[in-house]
């Protein structure tokens, strides 16, 4: 049991909780645990205060059958937290059916800078309302079951992880690494995600959006860190203002300067970056959910249905309604190319 001055100990800290129970998979946890205790060995400032908790405080029975001694009750948990994580495991449909476990989730979802799950623990955060209306993936094989039973969500069962807000979902066991170290590059920088990646012997980098099933055919992320970083930007902000001059205020140089980083290092505009963008994640929406193209299209940033029809077209060569009635999911055409749709 933590001692209970916990808290206010952890005041100068990133204060990460993970929720376990019983039947919880065990890499789920040591993942995240440990990439984060190795971030601070390399000097995350401020460093990482991990905790794991269950409803009952006392130790979760890991599927493997090995006890995870927990350091917090659920509902002793007050004060602010910088994210909250829940973990996958068979045992996650019990849980997702727990009342209590589900209210405290809630609860400390809304006292979290963010909120993620790793594998099957998108089943407890559906179970809370948390995912309604948001993008998310899981583990590929339970894709089509977390969609089932909460049609509010547009599930997306083919990236290592999405980031929606700042809700961030992944897919199964070791891309809770991709996750960890994608949150840790978030908050201390890439030089600091890279020093990790090498101690866990793991790749270097995974983008979120790399296929589960085909981990080896995607394009590497931009060298360029600031490219980079408005790419990540881009993918979680899609309904916002993505305009060339609001992007280059954000990354604080001239809109030419940041013309000729795109050019130079995705080789297209920030404009057509961004459509591109929007269409693809409009595009799973449309493949994955049964939301209408309008609301898809707000969702996605694009200004009405007709617009989102268009950028469609332009980048997969076919429809709305047409994707949704195809057995898999078009390629996209290379970037200006601009083609006939298909029948």
């Amino acid at each position: 049991m933590a001692r209970p001055d916990a808290d206010r100990a952890a005041g100068d800290r990133r204060r990460v909780l993970i929720v376990a129970y019983h039947d919880v998979q065990i890499l789920d946890i040591a993942c995240p645990a440990g990439a984060l205790e190795i971030a601070n060995g390399y000097g995350a400032t401020p460093p990482y205060a991990v905790e794991v908790a269950t409803l009952d405080g006392r130790a979760a029975r890991s599927s493997a059958g090995i006890g995870l001694g927990a350091t917090r009750r659920l509902p002793a948990v007050t004060g602010r937290l910088d994210t909250l994580l829940v973990a996958g495991g068979t045992g996650c449909e019990t849980a997702a059916a727990d009342q209590e476990l589900l209210t405290h989730v809630r609860r400390l979802a809304a006292r979290s800078r963010r909120v993620a799950s790793v594998c099957t623990g998108a089943h407890v955060l559906a179970a809370a309302g948390l995912l309604d209306d948001r993008r998310v993936t899981t583990h590929w094989r339970y894709g089509e079951r977390l969609a089932a039973r909460h049609p509010a969500l547009a599930v997306d069962p083919g990236p290592l992880y999405i980031r929606d807000g700042n809700v961030y979902t992944s897919a199964g066991v070791t891309s809770a690494l991709d996750l960890t170290l994608a949150l840790i590059e978030d908050d201390h920088g890439a030089a600091l995600a890279r020093s990790a990646a090498r101690e866990l012997v793991t790749y270097l980098h995974r983008p979120g959006d790399q296929a589960q099933i085909s981990l080896f055919l995607s394009a590497p992320a931009p060298e360029d860190r600031l490219v980079r970083d408005l790419a990540r930007f881009i993918d979680g902000h899609l309904a916002g203002d993505l305009s060339p001059r609001a992007l280059a205020a954000r990354a604080g140089v001239s809109p030419r300067h940041l013309a000729r980083l795109f050019t130079a290092h995705l080789g297209t505009t920030p404009a057509r970056a961004v459509r591109a963008a929007r269409a693809r994640a409009a595009a799973h929406l449309v493949r994955s959910s049964g939301l209408p193209l309008a609301a898809i299209a707000r969702r996605c940033g694009f200004g009405s249905a007709e617009t989102l029809r268009q950028a469609l077209r332009d980048h997969y060569g076919v429809t709305g309604d047409r994707m949704r009635r195809m057995a898999d999911m078009p390629a996209p055409h290379a970037p200006g190319r601009r083609q006939t749709p298909a029948p």
